[in-house]
């Protein structure tokens, strides 16, 4: 009761405003409807890995994923990082601008299915000297409101980045997948067996496999990818 009354003192003092447009906000996010409206959605995907097809056929299986079937079990990725999406992510990663947290939590939150959720959520660990060098960990911020919408725990000590892998922003997938390998450790017991790794954007999906990897090894059964955009990328 308390809390709902601290919304509604916040609201009323500060009403929400759309952090892209500056007109007022929608549903109570700093979002206005029009922007909301105008995100690119990413509505027929592949099964495995949420990458874009096109067809109107839902379900289906890409390519990539036939040709090197990734670790992971499911993908959820509601949007495309593209334009306001893109904004909005970047602006949190690289300008520290963590409302965006709030607003790209709530709308992950929105868009996962309210059955056979996961025991967890686990945000893709960063490794301290990037942390250090961020100051915050963007997966874990927008895990800490995910979290909040569907009443789930976080995990975000079992697991650690062992190195600090070089960005994988302009390397190609086979190259993001060798930059990648053994980068993780577990260094606790997890207490699940249905975990929801969790993170800002997916591109080729080289970090979700080989963490998955890692923690199917330590006796996970099902790992769920769960980001708020997925990317395209260079096949090369």
């Amino acid at each position: 009761m308390g809390y709902n009354w601290l919304n509604i003192i916040q609201n009323y003092l500060l009403p929400p405003t759309c952090v892209l447009c500056g007109h007022e906000g929608f549903l109570g996010r700093d979002l206005c409807e029009y922007c909301y409206r105008d995100l690119a959605r990413n509505l027929i995907c592949c099964s495995l890995c949420a990458r874009p097809l096109a067809t109107n056929e839902s379900g289906l299986v890409c390519g990539e994923c036939l040709r090197l079937t990734p670790a992971f079990d499911k993908t959820l990725a509601p949007f495309l990082y593209q334009d306001a999406m893109q904004l909005l992510i970047t602006q949190l990663k690289f300008g520290g601008d963590f409302k965006n947290a709030r607003i790209l939590g709530q709308l992950l939150a929105e868009h996962i299915p309210g059955d056979d959720l996961p025991e967890l959520i686990l945000p893709v660990p960063l490794h301290g000297q990037r942390y250090r060098e961020r100051g915050f960990n963007q997966a874990l911020e927008i895990a800490r409101i995910v979290a909040t919408e569907l009443k789930l725990p976080i995990d975000f000590y079992s697991c650690k980045r062992n190195r600090p892998t070089e960005q994988q922003t302009q390397l190609t997938a086979k190259k993001r997948r060798q930059n990648i390998k053994h980068a993780f450790s577990v260094v606790k017991p997890l207490p699940a067996k249905h975990i929801a790794l969790l993170d800002d954007v997916m591109t080729t999906g080289a970090t979700a496999d080989e963490l998955t990897k890692t923690l199917k090894n330590q006796g996970v059964e099902r790992v769920e990818l769960w980001v708020c955009a997925r990317a395209w990328y260079k096949k090369s």
